[in-house]
């Protein structure tokens, strides 16, 4: 336990004298991110499963499995395995979901222990996405089977207004839940439902309401009334734009559109992004929420792609460079080589003192969309 303090206080004193890792090549930053992520599913110090360690923290050093974010990381495996043509991914892949089907709740919800034994609904959402791919990738009807159940139960407890207010943080919708609603439409590729999709609309038309002429989003925070993380502004931004895509609706891929421009002029030219925006569009941090850099690449990557505006090419690239220049890939403590941290400094709001798997993860995916430019 003495070491984690011990290694803890030294980035702390690091980042309080400015003192910042060695950068190195992209694709040597990619690798090590990867590398890291492989170890953080094999850590076992909590009793032997196949799902993702929450991450490493002061809190304890590497913590137990995390059920929502193992979801969306088995998709990163699948990538990968296709990409670099690799077993191994591909064998990880299938153990993470594998894994989620055997913790998945009677009702077909997934929960957090942490909180209880009741289902999750933006939990629920992310561990679909895990249980699609792996359905698509592999024909094994065991998750086709495990993501209806899971879709099933997102359209079941919504309200009366068809919005996901239960099941959710303080029983409040969140505009971040467009991720979910993307998850439902990522279901109904491989099983057409027309009340999923009924679903999915009502959140995504509710987030589009919540849209202030800021560009920025009411609802948008985990607590009503703070100013959200860039990474919750980054979720419900991606909900959108995926959504938009997957539903040819220009209406919602102009939301996604007004929102990542509204980001933009945060951009500082060295990649810093403040961890938080109010809802007006005015800073409200200091530090950088470096998950929602992460994120944040990879929308801009989408939208050039899109548009072939360079302006959010050279965004993608500011963006990524200073979570690279945050990132120690030569240190020898396993525990953080590769890895991304929550804040900078390390002592930020978001995630403080800890380096979860989603940065690692988003940062990985971000990193595969910029390689396809050679920078």
């Amino acid at each position: 336990m003495f070491a984690h303090y011990v290694t803890f206080a030294q980035l702390a004193l690091k980042d309080a004298l400015g003192i910042r890792p060695t950068v190195s090549s992209p694709a040597a930053h990619l690798a090590a991110a990867e590398a890291w992520l492989k170890h953080a599913h094999d850590r076992q110090e909590h009793g032997a499963d196949d799902g993702v360690s929450y991450g490493y923290s002061v809190r304890g050093g590497w913590r137990p499995s995390y059920r929502e974010t193992s979801g969306y990381i088995c998709t990163t495996f699948f990538d990968l395995a296709r990409l670099r043509n690799n077993d191994d991914y591909f064998s990880r892949a299938v153990r993470i979901a594998r894994w989620l089907v055997s913790v998945q709740n009677a009702d077909g919800s997934f929960a957090n222990p942490r909180y209880g034994d009741d289902g999750i609904v933006f939990d629920t959402g992310q561990d679909l996405f895990g249980l699609v791919r792996a359905h698509e990738v592999t024909g094994d009807p065991i998750f086709k089977h495990a993501a209806e159940r899971a879709a099933s139960w997102l359209v079941q407890v919504s309200d009366e207004n068809q919005l996901w207010t239960r099941f959710e943080h303080l029983h409040t919708a969140h505009v971040y839940n467009t991720r979910t609603a993307w998850a439902v439409l990522r279901m109904n590729q491989i099983a057409y439902n027309a009340d999923r999709e009924r679903i999915a609309r009502a959140n995504l038309d509710w987030a589009v309401q919540e849209q202030q002429s800021s560009g920025f989003f009411d609802n948008c925070a985990f607590v009503k009334g703070q100013a959200p993380f860039t990474h919750t502004i980054a979720y419900a931004t991606r909900g959108l734009l995926e959504s938009g895509l997957l539903l040819k609706e220009e209406r919602y891929l102009d939301s996604a559109k007004r929102c990542a421009d509204a980001v933009l002029p945060h951009l500082q030219a060295n990649g810093f992004l403040p961890g938080q925006i109010s809802i007006d569009g005015k800073a409200a941090a200091t530090y950088c929420c470096v998950t929602g850099n992460c994120q944040f690449a990879i929308s801009w990557a989408k939208l050039y792609d899109l548009t072939g505006e360079t302006r959010y090419r050279e965004a993608v690239i500011r963006a990524l460079d200073y979570v690279m220049s945050t990132q120690d890939i030569h240190t020898a403590n396993l525990n953080i080589r590769g890895a991304i941290r929550g804040s900078m400094p390390i002592w930020g709001r978001y995630a403080p003192l800890s380096y979860p798997n989603w940065p690692a993860k988003f940062f990985i995916d971000a990193m595969l969309l910029r390689q396809r430019w050679s920078v």
